[in-house]
Order: structure tokens, then sequence, then C-alpha cells
């Protein structure tokens, strides 16, 4: 093996042996120099942690056949998507055909067959528990998002007649067997997970997931209905494997994890489970950065669920509308989206009555949501009111108090009240020694970012010493 410039490598006779005229045509018709994809890949690659050097001469090799690395692939897959307005694989482009790529990039296709779905997704556990492939620099791609969402929305459409799909909802409550196994297995996971974060339970959740849940449904046999219910419980658990990777800062694997989460829902044949999977994407792609696409993900879930007797479920993904649409700094449809979560939270007829998979929703959880909103808008009296409602309602839950208080300090520094912010950002300092939760910590890095107007305060330089130890440096 010769290593080459900018971290590739060149295998004689594999991947370099002629012209890529499928790039070539790609690049040509989205009519960008290859100066300016270089500079764009190596863009999107640090927004992901990886440090990429390509330059115009890595577009050159890439066209005379060389194989990009690691997930190179992927980003110039992703440029070119956005250049050309559609979504273009990396297959598309002439590098290695699917089968042959790496799992990190597999995990991010929407499959047909779910035998293959089930084989990815036991691979990306295996590899992740491992840590084979360095999977802590797995990007996350935002332009992997179109497809799995065009794919699911097919399948809606594919079964609009069917009308199995509430009685499925309503024995999926109460399974039997390694059903019901696998239910109490997803309770103790999401209890710890409530208290402790993600981070400290994300390893046994895809443990479990891998070596328990997919033999299971891979042995032959299995009684349909009993079947559907597994495919479900599968996709909750791969959800929490998203979740609890997005809590650790593994943005690139919550993204592969509900990808894959999303296909086995669709064999389960719950649509309140598939809201709630997109609800998950969509909080994913607005928090790093792309709130159109967390809209639109949001969007995709309301028409999953509108129908699925879950007024929780659609109050939530309401929620992650608004949290979309005020990151992109909209605040009339912003509060037309919480007025839409309002309506469906009073439409519940409690949680009883409502999917396992949602009954953890409540006013509160509205509530911490609306505090993000208003504060991405800068209503910081209204962004203090409910984080100050949620702080108090949510005492057992430790990641929701971190996050709410942390939206209470920048409300209070919003309205200039710098002694009560950084008290208010001290204590959620407190709460995040017993929280393993990049979700947290970046809530409250987004507060100390918002100090450094103040950051000659005596009580600033005081609390960025404290917070060092928790959040790192100051950039």
């Amino acid at each position: 093996m010769v290593t080459v410039k900018n971290g590739q490598s060149k295998s004689p006779g594999k991947g370099s042996t002629g012209a890529n005229a499928a790039l070539a045509s790609a690049v040509k018709d989205a009519g960008c120099s290859y100066a300016s994809l270089s500079l764009r890949v190596n863009e999107l690659g640090r927004r992901q942690g990886l440090e990429t050097n390509y330059d115009k001469a890595s577009v050159t090799r890439w066209l005379q056949g060389q194989q990009p690395r690691g997930m190179a692939a992927e980003l110039i897959a992703a440029v070119l998507s956005e250049r050309l307005g559609r979504t273009v694989s990396p297959t598309d482009l002439g590098f290695l055909p699917e089968q042959q790529r790496p799992v990190v990039g597999r995990a991010l296709t929407y499959r047909e067959d779910v035998a293959e779905t089930l084989h990815t997704l036991a691979e990306l556990g295996s590899t992740d528990i491992s840590r084979r492939s360095l999977l802590g620099t797995v990007p996350f791609v935002a332009g992997a998002l179109t497809a799995p969402q065009r794919e699911w929305l097919l399948w809606l459409v594919e079964q609009a007649d069917d009308h199995t799909a509430a009685a499925t909802r309503l024995r999926s409550v109460s399974g039997d067997g390694p059903v019901e196994q696998v239910h109490a297995m997803i309770g103790m996971f999401d209890q710890m997970d409530n208290h402790y974060g993600g981070g400290g339970v994300r390893t046994s959740i895809v443990h479990y997931l891998s070596t328990e849940v997919i033999p299971l449904l891979q042995q032959r046999g299995t009684a349909p209905h009993q079947l559907r219910q597994l495919f479900a419980a599968a996709a909750r658990l791969a959800a929490m494997a998203g979740w609890s990777s997005y809590d650790a800062g593994e943005y690139g694997l919550a993204q592969r994890y509900m990808t894959q989460g999303l296909r086995l829902c669709a064999e389960g044949r719950d649509r309140v489970l598939g809201g709630q999977i997109l609800a998950g994407l969509s909080h994913l792609a607005t928090s790093l950065g792309r709130p159109d696409e967390g809209v639109a993900l949001a969007r995709a879930g309301i028409a999953t669920a509108k129908n699925g007797g879950s007024p929780l479920g659609l109050m939530r993904l309401y929620a992650m509308s608004a949290r979309g649409h005020a990151a992109l700094g909209r605040p009339d449809d912003t509060a037309e989206a919480l007025r839409a979560a309002e309506d469906h939270l009073a439409a519940s007829r409690g949680a009883e009555q409502e999917s396992r998979w949602v009954r953890f929703l409540d006013h509160h959880y509205l509530q911490a949501e609306s505090a993000v909103c208003f504060r991405d808008l800068g209503l910081a009296s209204q962004a203090e009111r409910t984080a100050v409602e949620s702080v108090r309602a949510n005492a057992d839950r430790r990641r929701r108090q971190a996050i709410s208080r942390s939206v209470l300090a920048t409300a209070h520094l919003q309205q200039n009240r710098l002694d009560e912010a950084i008290g208010t950002a001290t204590e959620a300092l407190g709460t995040l020694s017993s929280v393993h939760s990049e979700r947290s910590i970046q809530a409250l890095r987004d507060f100390r970012g918002r100090l450094q107007p103040h950051r000659r305060e005596p009580l600033v330089q005081e609390f960025e010493r404290r917070s060092r130890a928790v959040l790192g440096a100051a950039a």
C-alpha cells in the first residue's frame, strides 16, 4: 500500500485503473472549479471534526480514478448534491459500489431490503463498540437526509390504505415473550438516560441492539404479529442509540442509527414511532446548523403521525418545527408551530391513551422547547418565564435541568442582568457534574460564547475559570 498526499491511499489494480467519467460529468454539471470543490469538502469535514487538507490536485486524482479515503466520498457527494440541487450518492459519482464501502458510509442509506438493514446495523454496532475505523470522526452529512425522507414518505403513501396501523399500535402496548423483555430493557435504558445522560448508557444500548435484538429478528419462524412488534422495538432501540450518540457528541453516528431505525420502523408499521425518529433527526439537523432540514424533517414527521392517533407525538413534531423556524429567525412561523403544539397537547387524553413511545412527553417538555425557541428569537422575557417553569418542574431530569438553566442564564444575559446570568449558569455547571451529556454541555457553551462582550468583568473571568474543566477552554 502506497500512501499519497492528503491521507489518501492508492492500491494498484483497485479503484485506480481509469478516469472517473461519472465524477467528471457531475463536476462539470455543477459548474464548480476543482479548488472550490476541495475547499467545500474541507469545510464540511472540519464541521464534523475531520482534519482534511484537500486541494485541486486531490480533485484531479479523484477524476483520474483514485478512490477517496474514509468519509471523503460522502463529503464529495454532499458538496455536489448542494451544487446540483439534487441528491447524488458516492456510487453515482463512480466511487466504490455500496457493498464495498465502509459501514459508516452504507449506514446513511435507507434500503428496501430489510435483511441488508439488519446486517448493516449489526456491523455498525460491532464496529462502534470496538471503535474500529475511528468512528469518533464520522461526519454528519446533511445531504444524506433527503433520500431517507423520500423513501419513508413513499412507503407512507403505499400504506395509506392499510387499516392495520391503529391495531398495530394498540397491540404493541402489551407484547409477550421476547417482545416484553425488549420493552423492559428499553424502559431501563430510558430511566438511566434521563438521570445520567446518553453518554453513560450509549454503549449498553448499542451492544444490546446488536447482539440480542437483531439476532432475534434474523431468526425464522417468529409469528408475524410478534415479528412486527420486535421490529418496532428494534427501531426504538436504534433511535435510542442515535439519541445517546447525539448526547455523547457522536453526531455522525446519531444520524446513521436514526436512519436505520426509520427503516426498521417501516417493518413495524408504527407511524407514531416513525414520527418520533423524524423528530430526532430534525432536532439533530437544527442543532448542527441546518434548521432548513430540521423544518423539512419535522414536516415529514407531521405527515407521518397525523393519522397515528397520538396528539403527544404531534406536539413534539410541531415543537421541532418551531425550533427550526426560530433558528431561521421566523417569529411568525415559530408562533404558529408552538400554537399547534399546544393544541395537540390539549387534545391528548392522557399518557395511558397514547403510544408507549411518547408517554414521557408533557407540558413541561413543551415548556423547555419553547424556551429554546424564545431564546433564539431574542424574546428574553418569554424565554425567562418558560425556562423558570421548566427548571422547577424537572428536578428529577438532570439533563433537562442543565439545558433549561443554560437557557435561563442566556435570558438573564439578554436582559443585561449579568449577576443573575452567571449565578444561574453556575448552577447549570453544578448539574453537569452528574450528567454525561454533550447536549447539556453545548447549551452552556452557547451561553459562555455570549459572554464575550463582558469578558473583562471579574465575575465572567471567574466563571470561565471554573467552567474550563467541564466546557473546555473558550475559543
